[in-house]
């Protein structure tokens, strides 16, 4: 491992820190809710300008629904070159106009706005790494590939197939979403996230002249929601949570429809599998009642698998190097790691330390901003061979 690459990275980006906090502005002050289609283009065509100043092959794909999404890949790809992805997305849980009642803060310490944390500061870290790479002709082993997607935050699906194409060929990943924690810990595993729908049909009646002519679907779905309940197995990291619930129409009606929505999460695809079949094969258990159940896993676990604690192991020995003691965690949400793990190695979390994720007090440490851009330059930049770590420091070739 070369220290000096790490302290050479680390000090270009200090010399441009001013010009990442004010790019990071720009995307912030870009305000791109996920449901809003239209105001993706801004901010996907700044991601799409960036890129291209760094000599990239660009071009955004548009949505049916979203946004769409940018890919981004080097011109001087050499033929036969391996590839390693980078993912972000440039979609926020916060709607249009939320910079008047929270504007971006600038202190000494923080920077702190809209999506700073989740994670535009992660976006940023991805072109002035690569910058950084450039302009000091420290050589990358495998060439970067870039997908910015637009409908992250409501379930990456219109972008997900395009993700898990370039998984496939991909020999590494590195997901930009920020760490957990203010100690910044890296995600090596994510929980799998299912959602199903479940519609119960009873028959009808009046509640008052002749109610036992009626069968209640609210009877019936508060039998399933117990059995649903039931398959939580906290000590194995299953949680199944009815979240939503409705139904009826009137106090005075037997109700003839009701419907709950279900949250599943769990660590592996053999729970997953177990879960799903579970949900799906309920029986009605009251005659005169049906259900229909629809919904499965959108994203799948991010299992610890060999690869990805290869991949971890290789983030650790770089820190170290950088005098960075970095702390895994398996995180309940999911991202498209999620996606990428089942195809090649991944790491996530890699963003920019902070707190407040979809909350009021969004930031991200600025100290940390610079650090962990280099931690991400030094991986692109890093080759793996069984578990020994090697960082180039030579001129590019062509």
């Amino acid at each position: 491992m070369k220290v000096s690459a790490a302290r050479e990275i680390e000090s270009f980006l200090k010399d441009h820190e001013e010009e990442m906090i004010i790019f990071l502005k720009k995307l912030v002050t870009s305000e791109s809710p996920s449901r809003d289609p239209d105001s993706q283009t801004e901010i996907l065509q700044i991601l799409k300008n960036a890129f291209e100043s760094l000599d990239f092959y660009t071009f955004i794909v548009p949505g049916r629904k979203t946004g769409g999404f940018l890919y981004a890949r080097p011109k001087q790809h050499r033929k036969g070159q391996p590839i390693q992805l980078m993912i972000g997305h440039c979609d926020t849980v916060w709607g249009k106009n939320t910079l008047e009642q929270m504007p971006i803060l600038d202190s000494e310490e923080r920077l702190s706005g809209p999506g700073i944390f989740d994670m535009k500061a992660g976006l940023v870290q991805m072109i002035f790494a690569i910058k950084a790479l450039k302009e000091l002709q420290l050589e990358s082993p495998l060439s970067p590939v870039i997908l910015i997607n637009s409908d992250e935050e409501i379930g990456s699906f219109e972008s997900t197939n395009t993700i898990a194409r370039i998984a496939r060929i991909a020999k590494r990943a590195f997901i930009l979403e920020p760490p957990l924690g203010l100690e910044g810990k890296l995600k090596t595993g994510r929980k799998g996230i299912g959602k199903f729908t479940i519609k119960v049909k009873g028959k009808p009646a009046h509640a008052g002249l002749n109610p036992e002519m009626g069968v209640s679907a609210i009877v019936e779905l508060s039998y399933h929601i117990q059995q649903l309940f039931s398959l939580n197995d906290f000590e194995k990291g299953i949680t199944v949570n009815v979240g939503m619930i409705q139904g009826g129409s009137s106090a005075n009606v037997i109700a003839e429809e009701s419907q709950a929505v279900v949250d599943v999460r769990v660590h592996n695809m053999d729970d997953a599998l177990f879960i799903e079949n579970k949900i799906l094969n309920l029986k009605p258990k009251h005659t005169g009642t049906s259900l229909q159940i629809e919904g499965g896993f959108g994203r799948p676990p991010m299992e610890r698998t060999a690869r990805n604690q290869r991949l971890w192991t290789l983030a650790k020995h770089i820190g170290q190097s950088m005098h960075l003691e970095l702390e895994e965690v398996t995180a309940g949400g999911g991202s498209d790691g999620n996606t990428t793990s089942l195809y090649t190695a991944t790491l996530d979390g890699l963003g920019t330390v902070g707190d407040g994720a979809h909350a009021r007090h969004d930031f991200i440490f600025k100290e940390k901003f610079i650090e962990r851009t280099t931690l991400l330059a030094m991986l692109l930049s890093a080759k793996d061979i069984e578990g020994e770590t090697k960082v180039e420091s030579k001129k590019i070739t062509a």
